[in-house]
């Protein structure tokens, strides 16, 4: 997700980064500053707390952040990266990543470069009507939530460095072609992605993000999903994590219970380790449908939940909740 949390710029791409409060909550969205989603140039500060800016050249931005990808800039080192992180996470997908994920991979292309966006754009238009859109990194979250609405996704442009090749902070290309790209063949999943952007237009309006953006971080970033074969992974988060798709779905370590939205809206999480806790939904269409209602009631009601109860810190597991397995 290449995306910011909402600030005074309000989605204007001022070739600077937006700024935001630290809420400990790293959305992967930057935030939205006086003018919503629009770049003045300047690159977004995340919910997450951390030493640096956002990376990325906003200046050559337009107006709603997306840009031009330039492939010929790419170097031999950041096509040998992205080889080696797709060979990587390629050969740890079977009986660990869903199974949609694992035959849409292949509609990314050869693995030796990093793709072309205008190619496999081509095959997701014919597929689900979605195309891909090249960013310079996070952006603030009208200007993501836009994107989805018209099934545009942002890939962001840059690849991490060897250095950062089994962590990187931000969602780089590897992290944002890899991890999220392949499910917007499966229709279902290209259904619930452009719900959750019109949502999201709506929940900034309703000053909702945040609720919102929990409910992304348990499914898209690190969903699970039940299968006849067991548990198994479909978020982003988690298929382009070296360590975290076997902790997700193998380690008896964290927790996982079954799907319900205004349980995930009350949910934390957190940035800086595996996650503690994980939802896992039944099938895609669930996630379509859950989406489906006007959320404004529902904001209400988690509020309101949240204000007598308080909210439910990661990986904690509620008296009367379906609680998940760890794959053997």
């Amino acid at each position: 997700m290449s995306t910011a949390p909402p600030n005074d710029a309000k989605g204007v791409n001022r070739g600077v980064a937006p700024v935001t409060e630290s809420r400990g909550v790293n959305r992967g969205v930057a935030p939205v500053t006086e003018s919503r989603g629009v770049n003045r140039g300047v690159a977004p500060v995340t919910y997450g707390t951390g030493n640096r800016p956002p990376r990325g050249d906003y200046g050559r931005a337009r107006s709603d952040y997306t840009c031009e990808q330039d492939h010929a800039r790419y170097t031999a080192a950041d096509h040998d990266t992205y080889r080696r992180l797709h060979a990587r996470q390629l050969q740890q997908l079977p009986g660990l990543a869903c199974e949609a994920f694992i035959t849409a991979v292949e509609h990314l292309g050869p693995p030796d470069q990093i793709p072309r966006f205008d190619a496999v754009s081509e095959k997701l238009m014919r597929a689900t009507g979605w195309q891909i859109v090249s960013v310079p990194g996070l952006i603030p979250e009208e200007a993501f939530f836009a994107l989805l609405a018209e099934r545009r996704f942002p890939v962001t442009d840059w690849i991490r460095k060897p250095e950062e090749f089994d962590y990187v902070v931000e969602p780089d290309v590897f992290h944002d072609l890899f991890g999220h790209v392949p499910l917007l063949f499966v229709p279902a999943f290209a259904d619930y992605m452009q719900a959750y952007g019109a949502g999201g237009l709506k929940a900034s309006r309703l000053d909702a993000c945040e609720l919102l953006a929990r409910l992304y971080w348990y499914t898209v970033e690190f969903g699970l999903i039940d299968t006849p074969q067991g548990l198994r992974a479909y978020g982003a988060g988690i298929l382009s994590s070296a360590g975290e798709l076997r902790h997700s779905v193998r380690s008896g370590e964290p927790r996982r219970v079954g799907f319900d939205l205004q349980r995930i809206m009350r949910s934390r999480y957190r940035i800086d380790s595996y996650q503690a806790g994980y939802f896992v939904i039944d099938s895609f269409d669930q996630l379509f449908e859950a989406t489906a209602p006007d959320f404004t009631p529902v904001y209400q009601a988690v509020r309101e939940r949240i204000t007598r109860e308080g909210e439910i810190e990661a990986g904690a597991v509620l008296s009367g909740e379906r609680e998940f397995s760890p794959l053997a």
